[in-house]
């Protein structure tokens, strides 16, 4: 008996319960320090609700904390994100079909997480009735992120100090989960190789630019060596 659109939203969002644990303790840390930074809890917030972008909003509100130029900021969370190339050239083939009315806002909502959720799903199970599967996913993502982000942002006024405890362990933990079942295919390995080498190489350059220059060459290498494997398929 095939599941109805609610049914595959909430199995989404039930697959995506664990992610959404780990997530926690992340946007509380943003929340803190972005207000620790100089933000204001509305910038905060509209940050989380337009952007959601876990990685670049940290990188940004640590370059902002820096004094960095708009530029410098504008071009580190880009190349942070180029990554998100990789997840739209691994999910094209399940949602080409779809009405632009799921693809635009879903790839929106395409985090770490709801990828590696989503990307196990369709791999396993195919994409029928993928887009509400998918939308479940997201929007427990994207629901949880704004809730601790709001959190955050309430403890970081009411608790001083509070974003110098250690809980950005929490954040390692979660990626480090999400990586290591990919790490199986040859291009999502080399490109992990390369940006963790490069961003070991260039430790310290100004301005993160250490993190800018590891996700960049980091997403090409995966690029270049998916494009090569799928020139040799016939």
């Amino acid at each position: 008996m095939s599941r109805t659109p609610p049914q595959l939203a909430l199995d989404g969002a039930r697959d995506t319960i664990p992610m959404v644990v780990g997530a926690a303790p992340f946007g509380v840390i943003f929340g803190t320090l972005a207000v620790a930074a100089g933000l204001s809890p509305a910038t905060t917030f509209a940050m989380s609700l337009l952007v959601f972008a876990g990685s670049s909003q940290f990188i940004a509100v640590s370059l902002i904390s820096a004094g960095a130029a708009l530029p410098v900021i504008w071009l580190t969370t880009f190349v942070v994100n180029l990554r998100h190339a990789l997840y739209s050239a691994t999910l094209l083939p399940y949602a080409r079909q779809w009405p632009l009315a799921w693809r635009w806002p879903l790839a929106f909502w395409l985090t770490d997480e709801t990828f590696a959720v989503v990307e196990h799903r369709f791999r396993s199970q195919g994409a029928a009735g993928g887009q509400w599967y998918w939308l479940g996913s997201s929007l427990a993502m994207y629901g949880n992120w704004l809730a601790w982000t709001l959190a955050g942002v309430w403890l970081g006024r009411s608790v001083p100090g509070l974003a110098k405890l250690g809980l950005d362990f929490a954040m390692v933990a979660t990626f480090a989960a999400i990586v290591a079942p990919q790490l199986k295919k040859r291009p999502t390995l080399v490109a992990a190789a390369v940006a963790g080498l490069t961003a070991l190489l260039a430790r310290g350059l100004p301005y993160k630019l250490d993190l800018m220059l590891a996700a960049l060459l980091g997403v090409a290498a995966g690029l270049t060596l998916e494009y090569r494997q799928h020139r040799i398929r016939p």
